[in-house]
């Protein structure tokens, strides 16, 4: 069997172990032969696709990013996409795929999956808000980067006295700005599942000020205030109808600074949450992924992505695990608001 290997989306801190695991396993336990897709979709699109075999992946296990490379093709918003897709498949006598995204990537494969094509999805984000797993790689990485920023940032804010806006990523969800608001301290966290009132995070900050202590507002990049909209700087849209996200940092920082007379200023933090190599966590989990879904090309169990459950790896339905985003659960938000103000 050859089966091909495919990343599509952002770049997340992982990727190139779950492509070593698969491939490794594949190879030496299932004697498969591999290729690998070049940048997402657009590979399949336009025919790019490279053999991929043990010495090819030995040495990636650290590495962030993807030895593939990636895009945010979406081959639906292409002419005759599909047909071109199985096309390229059928060209390079590709019999199965594993393909490694979020909720785009994976959406798209889920309607390859019931258009026949033969495949596996592995859930990758740094957003951690893929349904039906408990965690996705990329995110403990992600979080531990935007902690670590926000530990260095609170003497900035106490040296100085000034309120710091960080702005971390997160478009439907706030995992990440929770997490690494919890972990770092932070007095303000605001989630795009919880429409803010910026009269009573204006309140915050000052009740922080009364104490002599600088405040840290943590944001995602979606959170919206009450009766308001998400925040803007880019009108434009991707193949996948998403606008990018930026701009509810500064203006919070300007609103904070306008309502409380006091000094405001904003780090967005982007794409250094993306950047860099992996955790362990995130190496280990992406490894586990990664055997579990050359298992499942083996087995011939073609429509599914498989998933972290407790400390289990599990398969799930594909269109299940993509019909909805993965939330913040309101209970587990309200958990902290002691420490919030």
């Amino acid at each position: 069997m050859k089966v091909g290997v495919l990343t599509g989306g952002g770049d997340c801190p992982g990727l190139n172990a779950v492509i070593r695991s698969v491939v490794r396993k594949g190879v030496q336990e299932y004697a498969f032969d591999f290729v690998g897709v070049r940048d997402g979709w657009l590979g399949l699109l336009q025919g790019h696709v490279i053999p991929l075999d043990i010495p090819s992946v030995r040495g990636i296990l650290p590495r962030g990013g993807t030895i593939l490379g990636s895009s945010r093709t979406n081959p639906f918003k292409h002419e005759d996409g599909a047909r071109r897709v199985r096309d390229t498949l059928a060209t390079h006598d590709v019999d199965a795929l594993v393909v490694i995204g979020g909720e785009d990537t994976l959406g798209v494969a889920t309607e390859l999956s019931r258009q026949g094509i033969q495949l596996v999805g592995v859930p990758k984000t740094i957003d951690n808000d893929v349904s039906g797993t408990d965690y996705t790689f990329g995110f403990d990485t992600a979080v531990g980067i935007a902690t670590e920023a926000i530990d260095r940032l609170h003497t900035t804010a106490e040296s100085h006295m000034r309120t710091l806006v960080v702005e971390v990523m997160g478009r439907h969800s706030g995992w990440i700005a929770l997490h690494a608001g919890i972990a770092g301290g932070a007095n303000v966290i605001l989630i795009p599942e919880r429409p803010f009132d910026i009269d009573q995070v204006c309140e915050q900050v000052k009740s922080r000020f009364k104490i002599n202590y600088a405040p840290i507002v943590v944001a995602a990049e979606g959170a919206i205030p009450k009766e308001g909209r998400v925040i803007l700087k880019d009108q434009t849209l991707d193949e996948y109808g998403h606008v990018r996200l930026s701009g509810i940092g500064e203006w919070l920082a300007q609103e904070i600074s306008d309502r409380t007379s006091t000094d405001a200023r904003t780090t967005v933090l982007g794409h250094i949450q993306r950047g860099g190599t992996p955790s362990a966590f995130d190496r280990w989990l992406a490894t586990r992924f990664g055997l579990h879904a050359i298992d499942a090309v083996k087995d011939g169990d073609f429509g599914v992505m498989v998933a972290l459950q407790g400390t289990r790896i599990v398969r799930l339905p594909l269109a299940d695990a993509t019909a909805k985003t993965k939330l913040v659960d309101p209970s587990l938000y309200d958990e902290f608001e002691v420490f919030f103000g």
